[in-house]
């Protein structure tokens, strides 16, 4: 997937770029609706994403200090996820987005069961 190429000096289109690439903004809504979540959990919710797409998603996103990182050195080790100080912009537009995706396609497709917005 080829990504729209902004100037540098365009803070939309650098938005755009880094939100805009494929399982983030669904990675950006399971934390958001889970809160703090282990690798793991977030491979099972997400289906058919890699583990390799998802270890770039989650690199790039913590880079850009939207999620955070926590690692405790156990056996086995536990990474979890969450969204930090700085994601809490976004959480307006995921949850505008829910609620258009509950207007949208909810009453034609109630077995979907979409999380409430802001839940």
């Amino acid at each position: 997937m080829t990504l729209f190429k902004e100037p540098a000096s365009c803070p939309v289109g650098t938005l755009l770029n880094l939100l805009g690439g494929p399982w983030t903004f669904y990675i950006l809504w399971i934390l958001r609706q889970q809160g703090p979540t282990r690798f793991g959990a977030l491979k099972r919710q997400i289906e058919g994403i890699s583990s390799k797409v998802l270890t770039e998603r989650l690199r790039m996103l913590e880079e850009a200090e939207i999620i955070y990182r926590d690692y405790e050195p156990t056996i086995p080790p536990q990474v979890t996820y969450g969204l930090t100080e700085k994601a809490q912009d976004l959480i307006v537009v995921l949850d505008q987005l829910a609620a258009i995706a509950h207007k949208w396609y909810l009453p034609e497709h109630p077995e979907i069961g979409l999380p409430a917005p802001g839940k």
